[in-house]
């Protein structure tokens, strides 16, 4: 069984603070916005493995929190613009400057997940003890960057391992498998 890094209290925690950001939300008017167009803020915190999370899209308002439950880096795998009323990923970024965080913009339009986004991620996950928040919509294209990142790193996880974190956290990877298994099989191995 695969599990996170995070001790339980701090993925309580966590997903608690994600459901009052999204109470916060509904009170000020702006879920209403979302059904006119706007984004919805779906930050559903989820763990995947080694201190990795995903989320849907996040505010500013929510990084000291995120700080405050050990998140060290977060990277922004939505594009700027996708939707009307959508936090620009340049908000994020200062928010995030100005709680200590690393932070990195490593846009995934579509399904098509760049290899730079992929790289992004990669760096992200090799650094010891760094609890990484990866965001986008709703966290589908996060799992899947993942997914590719965390099968090209030498002693990652196998395939199988791989696609039942995805599947833990509501995400799937079958249109990747190919993609998972051919990355396997080129990355470092350990000595």
């Amino acid at each position: 069984m695969v599990t996170s890094a995070a001790p339980a209290v701090g993925r309580r925690k966590l997903a608690r603070i994600f459901l009052l950001a999204a109470s916060a939300v509904v009170a000020s008017g702006t879920a209403g916005a979302a059904e006119q167009g706007t984004p919805e803020q779906d930050a559903a915190l989820k763990p995947l493995v080694g201190g990795v999370w995903i989320s849907g899209q996040i505010t500013p308002q929510q990084v000291d929190e995120l700080k405050s439950q050990g998140i060290k880096a977060i990277i922004a795998l939505r594009p700027d613009g996708e939707a009307p009323g959508q936090p620009p990923s340049s908000s994020i970024d200062a928010a995030a400057r100005s709680a200590g965080l690393a932070f990195a913009y490593a846009p995934v339009a579509g399904s098509d997940i760049p290899g730079s986004a992929v790289d992004a991620v990669s760096r992200a996950i090799a650094r010891p003890d760094n609890t990484v928040l990866l965001y986008c919509k709703s966290g589908r294209r996060a799992a899947r960057t993942w997914a590719l990142a965390e099968a090209s790193r030498m002693g990652g996880l196998e395939a199988e391992a791989i696609e039942s974190v995805v599947q833990s956290a509501g995400q799937s990877v079958d249109d990747l498998r190919d993609q998972i298994a051919a990355r396997i099989a080129t990355r470092p191995k350990l000595p």
